[in-house]
């Protein structure tokens, strides 16, 4: 019996070092490999190879790969030629720091489908001992990461080698320095997995774009971008109908209508309610932009899509609307940005007073300045209350801010950082705010916020949540919190979230956005009306409590 146990042990032993590897496990392999070199190996990190160029060699060793044993002869004779690593003194943990270890996950070192026990050895030698301080590959600015030293090889598709080298830079990229990897919709790993064979079947620009664009998407990440002119035009087109919208209740409602260089009567009419556009509902236009277009969550999503609802290549587009209860089909004529007639709208004020008895003031965060924020308080400070309308993007003005309305100074969220001496770990960092003020402001603080409240000012929300008489009203933010890592990727602009931000009991805004105490959600009734519903049910709540 035994001899017969240990047959089958040395049977599974050989079947298993000789099975078959495709090819797809193969570049999943050196994708993963070949970025832990990059980061992790002192000789590698310090800029001593062309890396890249290593890269397209093991690309095309590999087509000589056929089995395990080749695949870790082919590992282990890398790793040597990579020179010595010598043992690291320095390569313990700091103790004073608090980690944050989601997205730290080394296991596939272990995974004995590719790897046998010693290339695992050898890996995990490497991590225990990695390079340590400066990096060629990226620098600090402060606490926040910049990538170094890169070779842009263009925006064009000129080779598989090099298409699969912008994919494994930017899995990497994911994989060591994205805060929130752990929050994505798919693991990370099967993102490699999926995308493999489609940056092997890229024949074309076009091609090349869109695969870009998807991989980029699925980091479920607000902050991310891809800025692709080429896609803006195939996939959205360069012409638009001359409206403008809002959007509610998955629908378009028309709030004005501009003219065009060619004076051409428009069919549609102020208060129209658009529900398809091309034989797609507005819902199913989401969803189609949804694969090429990233975002935390369902009204980060829409806040990207709203809009492009409009925009084609065609001459026209053929709508169905509703106007006054009934159903109409309309052909649209579509026109070029620079056929449309827009005015600059008035620039409202950044701050003013609601009511003549000056009990009641109204901040537009987007608009005030850190310069503007003493004169403002000093007009205000008497006020019952003062509206701060999120629903912009803010100018820096968090700190100030917290000094003149909260009462003191308190820890109103925390950030995470990445430890750049042991990548995709990252650190804890509780942030204070405010001082100790009696002085500061007694009266009620409301916020007003919906989709468009993004990253600091989902962070100045949570500023102002720390007043004792603090309301949110409104619809969920983007869901996007934290600082971000510009780059380029294949030589297109992008960007993803590289500092985490955290409620201070480490409750996430990520994926989820800050949940107003009020939700209000614009109806098509209330903009049709000309109403703005969010603050009026921010003047209701003032006026009545609740």
């Amino acid at each position: 019996m035994r001899k017969f146990s240990l047959f089958i042990i040395l049977f599974l032993n050989l079947h298993f070092s000789a099975q078959t590897l495709s090819e797809n496990q193969k570049l999943e392999s050196l994708c993963k490999v070949w970025g832990f070199l990059k980061y992790y190996h002192p000789n590698v990190a310090k800029g001593q190879f062309n890396w890249d160029q290593q890269l397209f060699q093991k690309i095309d060793e590999l087509e000589n790969i056929n089995n395990k044993d080749q695949l870790n002869e082919f590992y282990a004779n890398w790793i040597e030629s990579l020179g010595k690593v010598e043992d690291c003194k320095n390569c313990v943990n700091d103790n004073d720091k608090v980690y944050f270890l989601k997205n730290f996950d080394p296991g596939w070192m272990d995974d004995r489908q590719f790897f046998s026990e010693n290339v695992s050895q050898k890996l995990k030698f490497i991590e225990n001992n990695r390079n340590i301080g400066e990096n060629y590959y990226f620098g600090l600015n402060g606490r926040k990461v910049y990538f170094r030293n890169e070779n842009s090889y263009g925006s064009k598709f000129t080779s598989k080698q090099i298409a699969l080298l912008e994919l494994f830079r930017y899995w990497n990229y994911v994989e060591y320095f994205f805060a929130y990897k752990y929050k994505t919709d798919q693991n990370w790993n099967d993102v490699l997995r999926e995308m493999i064979p489609k940056f092997l079947a890229v024949d074309n620009d076009e091609n090349y774009h869109l695969s870009l664009a998807e991989l980029v998407t699925k980091t479920d990440d607000s902050h991310a971008f891809l800025f692709s002119k080429l896609n803006s035009i195939n996939q959205y087109g360069r012409k638009n109908v001359p409206v403008q919208y809002s959007y509610a209740e998955g629908k378009l409602v028309v709030t004005k209508i501009y003219p065009t260089i060619f004076n051409e009567e428009n069919p549609l009419k102020i208060g129209d309610v658009i529900y398809d556009v091309e034989g797609l509902t507005i819902p199913q236009k989401i969803n189609l932009f949804g694969k090429y277009l990233p975002a935390s969550n369902s009204w980060g999503k829409i806040n990207k899509s709203k809009y492009l609802f409009l925009y084609t290549n065609k001459d026209s587009l053929e709508l169905k609307i509703e106007r006054d209860g009934i159903n109409l089909v309309l052909k649209v004529k579509t026109y070029f940005q620079k056929e449309i007639i827009r005015e600059n709208p008035p620039v409202p004020e950044k701050w003013k007073f609601l009511d003549d008895e000056k009990k009641m003031g109204y901040v537009n965060m987007g608009l005030i300045k850190r310069s503007d924020l003493n004169d403002m308080f000093e007009n205000m400070k008497n006020t019952e209350s003062i509206i701060f309308d999120s629903r912009n993007y803010p100018n820096m003005t968090i700190l100030p801010l917290s000094r003149l309305l909260l009462p003191e100074n308190k820890i109103y969220y925390e950030f995470i950082f990445p430890e750049t001496n042991y990548l995709s770990k990252f650190y804890r960092r509780k942030n204070n705010i405010g001082r100790n003020n009696p002085d500061y402001y007694k009266g009620n603080v409301v916020v007003l916020v919906n989709e468009v409240t993004q990253s600091q000012a989902e962070t100045t929300v949570m500023m102002f949540k720390q007043h004792p008489k603090a309301k949110v009203i409104g619809g969920y933010t983007s869901g996007a919190n934290g600082d971000v890592i510009s780059f380029n990727i294949a030589g297109l602009k992008t960007c993803f979230t590289g500092l985490g931000a955290y409620y201070p009991n480490g409750k996430e805004t990520q994926r989820i956005g800050i949940i107003p105490d009020i939700i209000v959600r614009p109806t098509v009734k209330g903009i049709q009306q000309g109403k703005d519903e969010i603050m009026e049910r921010a003047l209701e709540y003032l006026k009545s409590g609740n």
